[in-house]
C-alpha cells in the first residue's frame, strides 16, 4: 500500500511541490483520472506557513498538505454515485466522469482536501499522479515528490518506510480516518529569550538555563550563546515551568512560564554581582 511521507525538518518552503502539481494538472485533461485543475483557487498539494513565536524569537514552519488517501475515507461513504474509489495501492480517486457535483464528499472530508470546480461542476483533489505511475514505467512517484529538492516529501510502499512511520505522526488524527500521509517533526512549542546585564549593558554569555516542569519535575537545560540567546525546543503543549538562570554565584528564577503558545520572553535583565561591584 502506497503512502506519502513528509519530513518537516527539511522542508524549506520552496513551493516546488505545489508548482509541480500545478504544472502537471492545470490545463491538462487526464481522464479517467482527473479533469484539468483550475489555475487558481485549488491546491491539490499546498504549503501552509505557520509563523511561531513573537519578535525577536520567531520561527516559520512549512507544512505541505494534501489528500490523506484515508483507509476509512468518509468521502467514499458519503458519495451516493460511487464516483470515489480506493484503489488497491491505497490511492483514493474521484472519477470525474461519474461525479455529479453534489459536493457531499467535500462536506464530509475532515481534512479539507477536496475542492469544487465551479466550471466543470465536479469535485477534485490529489490523485497521487496515478495517470503517470500507471502508464509510464519511468514514473514511480507523483510530480510533487519528484520536484522536492530536499527530499522532504517522499512516496512509496509502507513496508519500505517502516522506520519513518515509527517516528511519524498524523495530522488531525482525531478524525479517525486512518490517514496515509505521515509527518515527521511536526512542530512542538518553544520558549526562547535573551539574557543581559542591565548594569554592564551587555548580554550574558554562558549562563546556565534550567527549565523545570512544575508538574513532573523534569528539567531541560541549555546555556546562553554568544548573543545571550537561549532556546528550549520540542516542548509539550500547555505545560507550566519555572525557568532559572545561573551565572557564577548569581541566579534569577522566573515562575509560571507556560508553553500554551510558542513563547518569546524577550530581553531578560539579570544583574551580575561583578557589575554591581564595578
Amino acid at each position: 500500500m502506497k503512502a506519502f511521507y513528509i519530513d518537516l525538518s527539511i522542508c524549506n518552503g520552496c513551493y516546488c511541490c505545489q508548482i509541480g502539481c500545478k504544472d502537471e494538472h492545470v490545463a491538462n485533461d487526464w481522464t479517467p483520472y482527473a479533469k484539468p485543475q483550475p489555475d487558481t483557487g485549488q491546491f491539490w498539494i499546498g504549503i501552509n506557513e505557520y509563523v511561531r513565536g513573537q519578535v525577536p524569537k520567531v520561527k516559520v514552519t512549512y507544512i505541505p498538505k494534501l489528500c490523506h488517501h484515508c483507509d476509512d475515507a468518509p468521502c467514499i461513504e458519503q458519495c451516493q454515485f460511487e464516483a470515489i474509489i480506493k484503489r488497491q495501492d491505497g490511492i483514493v480517486l474521484i472519477r470525474p466522469e461519474d461525479c455529479t457535483g453534489c459536493r457531499l464528499c467535500q462536506s464530509a472530508c475532515p481534512h479539507e482536501a477536496i475542492f469544487f470546480n465551479e466550471d466543470l461542476v465536479i469535485a477534485q483533489k490529489c490523485t497521487g499522479c496515478s495517470h503517470l505511475i500507471d502508464n509510464d514505467p519511468d514514473w514511480t512517484v507523483p510530480r510533487c515528490v519528484d520536484q522536492c529538492p530536499t527530499e522532504a516529501l517522499q512516496f512509496g510502499d509502507e513496508e519500505d518506510f517502516q522506520e519513518f512511520i515509527a517516528a511519524a505522526q498524523l495530522i488531525n488524527p482525531e478524525a479517525g480516518t486512518k490517514s496515509r500521509v505521515y509527518y515527521k517533526n511536526l512542530p512542538k512549542k518553544f520558549i526562547g529569550g535573551t539574557l543581559y546585564d542591565p548594569d554592564a549593558k551587555e548580554v550574558i554569555i554562558g549562563a546556565e538555563c534550567a527549565l523545570q516542569d512544575r508538574e513532573t519535575g523534569e528539567v531541560c537545560t541549555t546555556e546562553t550563546d554568544n548573543f545571550g540567546d537561549f532556546w528550549f525546543n520540542d516542548l509539550e503543549d500547555d505545560r507550566t515551568f519555572s525557568l532559572t538562570f545561573k551565572k557564577d554565584t548569581d541566579s534569577l528564577t522566573l515562575e509560571e512560564v507556560t508553553s500554551e503558545q510558542d513563547l518569546s520572553l524577550g530581553d531578560i535583565p539579570m544583574r551580575l554581582q561583578q557589575s554591581k561591584e564595578g
